[in-house]
């Protein structure tokens, strides 16, 4: 079990805004050992790390302002036949506000590449203005060069979907390539360059420490916002409890909590 202070990233290009936090939810996507249901996120190969039942929830109050609320959510289930997961995000108020759902699936092909492929429903509603949504796809791939060593690329929206009125409107598509090097069981670290249409380039660096079996750290920073993100966890038997902080230059502190559960039968 381990909590966190956390910032990340990860619903690029989507309807559901990412909050600035997610980056921590998805540490471990290029990883063996430090992936957790959340890794999804980042790279939708990643669930195939997942070896249990597992479940998770996060929030994240954005910029300390309750009209920003972010929830994620997750469950993952291995089978012989692959690794399906549920996913779900929310974001705003009863003005405004945009939600997700997402199926996942993904599976190993040999020792050395997993795949996988996420269909999300999005949903938009503004006071006034009606709802509107539309569907989205991710594809995503990683490679384990060495035992240590794991890159892969993750594509959002590669064939982009339009909504609202007439249409008009569409989802840019992301491309994000990352790397992560684990240089033992306890210390993990992680770089993925993002690139989303007509925007700039954003790098992302995350790195995690397990001082302890039950004690974790994560940080990370993104150029992108120019967000920091800073997360402690503690574990206990099968529940990880993080605690989460991220912080814009401009817009300040975002606090957030995420839940855990991997059903790993620990006494």
């Amino acid at each position: 079990m381990v909590l966190p202070f956390c910032a990340s990233h990860n619903l690029y290009a989507q309807l559901v805004r990412k909050p600035v936090s997610s980056s921590y939810a998805g540490v471990g996507a290029y990883s063996a050992t430090h992936s957790d249901v959340f890794s999804v996120l980042s790279n939708t190969a990643a669930l195939t790390k997942v070896k249990q039942f597992s479940a998770g929830v996060y929030g994240e109050q954005r910029f300390m302002l309750k009209e920003l609320m972010h929830y994620l959510g997750a469950f993952a289930l291995p089978t012989q036949s692959g690794n399906f997961a549920v996913t779900t995000a929310y974001q705003g108020g009863s003005y405004m506000n945009d939600y997700q759902i997402g199926l996942a699936y993904a599976r190993s092909l040999g020792k050395t590449i997993d795949i996988g492929v996420r269909f999300n429903y999005n949903g938009l509603k503004v006071n006034g203005y009606g709802n509107a949504s539309a569907i989205g796809m991710e594809l995503g791939t990683v490679l384990h060069f060495t035992e240590k060593l794991h890159g892969g690329l993750q594509v959002v929206n590669p064939v982009s979907s339009k909504f609202g009125i007439n249409k008009q409107e569409k989802f840019a598509s992301v491309y994000s390539l990352g790397i992560g090097y684990e240089a033992s069981e306890k210390f993990f670290v992680s770089t993925a360059f993002v690139k989303e249409e007509d925007k700039a380039n954003i790098v992302q660096a995350d790195v995690q420490y397990k001082i302890l079996p039950f004690l974790q750290l994560r940080g990370g920073v993104s150029t992108g916002t120019t967000s920091y993100w800073l997360g402690v966890g503690l574990g206990w038997k099968n529940i990880r409890l993080d605690i989460v902080s991220g912080y814009h230059n401009q817009l300040g502190l975002s606090p957030g909590l995420m839940i855990i559960y991997e059903n790993n039968h620990q006494p």
